[in-house]
């Protein structure tokens, strides 16, 4: 990927008093571009963002490491990448009038009409699609707001956050910034309810413990789009959400293990044993595999490899296709039974990543670096 050039600057064109998220459209283009690297400016060349129209920050990032190019809505230019004066100048005009750029403006210009549904590949959601883009007034907020949170989404996931609480997550992320909550305070509130469904999983109350686990799980979608939406996203943010993410599962498998004494139903010593070697064991050594596929492979994730990775990341065992399997035994008061499956559903697991890195390192050797499936579509 290309990165945009220190000297890119952005400046937003026009005004628009319609807020999202609660931001002004001036103050979120400003943080989408320092987010991206961007300097606050005029002076080619220039990202210029018509005020008129909500971008999906993926839109942005695109324009800006691609000099030249303009994306138009219904001719109407509402991003456009200015390498000079006189080019800044052609597109100020067009976005302060809000009309399409006349034939005579368009030299030198590589323009993509968004009506005709162009798609980008954004590799920090692993996905391929057409990103938002909407005019921004008190009629469209509630539709650009929608737009933007599932434009947060991460195309590849767990079937979990991809299939079941979007909604939920959707109407508590515009409380939160109604109210003005930071994502810290979400990933806060969140941990505080994973700690509680650790101590719950030790008591063998499963199903209080699987309530309160829900709620951060569904928190744990929060902060994130929260972050993306408002664009707050931080480093210490970062670190917060995503350690109390990788440290936490094996507290629950370990404390959901020594709660089952509590049913009559504990494992004895070797079992117990075996049990949690292949779900924490192999839970490390997944996370190993992918960190080795991204160090050997540029940073792409294992599970935009081909479309079988994307696919399989839905059901992997991770905590929440586990908790799955959890939820199920708990249907047959087999508490006992979930987590022996569990174990073996993560061994499983393992090997297939185990298999799918042994095979994404002959075809490295064999044809040279390897592209994800999501930026051939």
């Amino acid at each position: 990927m290309t990165e945009p050039s220190p000297s890119l600057h952005i400046e937003t064109v026009g005004e628009n008093p319609t807020r999202l998220w609660g931001l002004g459209i001036e103050e979120r283009t400003r943080r989408i571009g320092v987010s991206a690297g961007l300097e606050p400016g005029a002076e080619p060349p220039v990202l210029l963002a018509n005020a008129d129209f909500a971008a999906d920050p993926s839109w942005l990032r695109h324009i800006a490491e691609h000099p030249g190019l303009v994306l138009t809505a219904s001719g109407v230019p509402a991003l456009a990448n200015a390498r000079s004066q006189d080019e800044a100048d052609r597109l100020r005009a067009a976005m302060s009038e809000a009309r399409p750029l006349a034939e005579s403006e368009r030299a030198g210009f590589q323009i993509i009409e968004y009506d005709e549904r162009p798609t980008i590949e954004d590799k920090r959601l692993r996905k391929r699609e057409t990103p938002f883009l909407l005019p921004l007034t008190p009629e469209t907020r509630a539709k650009a707001e929608r737009a933007s949170y599932f434009g947060a989404y991460k195309g590849v996931t767990d079937l979990l956050t991809k299939y079941l609480w979007p909604e939920w997550a959707l109407w508590l992320t515009r409380i939160a910034a109604r109210i003005g909550m930071t994502p810290n305070m979400v990933t806060a509130i969140g941990a505080a309810f994973c700690i509680a469904a650790t101590f719950a999983f030790a008591e063998g109350a499963y199903w209080l413990g699987m309530a309160l686990g829900l709620v951060f799980m569904v928190l744990d979608t929060v902060d994130g789009k929260l972050a993306r939406c408002t664009i707050t996203s931080s480093w210490w943010g970062n670190i917060f959400d995503h350690g109390i993410d990788l440290v936490h599962p094996p507290f629950w498998y370990w404390f959901w293990g020594t709660g089952l004494v509590h049913w009559g139903l504990g494992l004895d010593g070797e079992r117990f044993a075996a049990v949690m070697a292949a779900i924490i064991g192999g839970y490390v050594v997944q996370r190993v595999i992918e960190g080795v596929f991204m160090r050997r492979n540029g940073g792409m994730h294992i599970h935009v490899w081909r479309r079988f990775d994307s696919q399989f990341r839905l059901i992997t065992a991770r905590r929440n296709p586990n908790m799955v399997i959890l939820f199920v035994s708990m249907l047959f008061s087999r508490p006992d039974l979930g987590l022996i499956a569990v174990a073996w559903w993560t061994v499983i697991s393992c090997l297939v990543h185990a298999v799918r890195l042994a095979q994404a390192m002959a075809a490295a050797r064999k044809a040279g670096p390897l592209t994800s499936w999501l930026a051939e579509a």
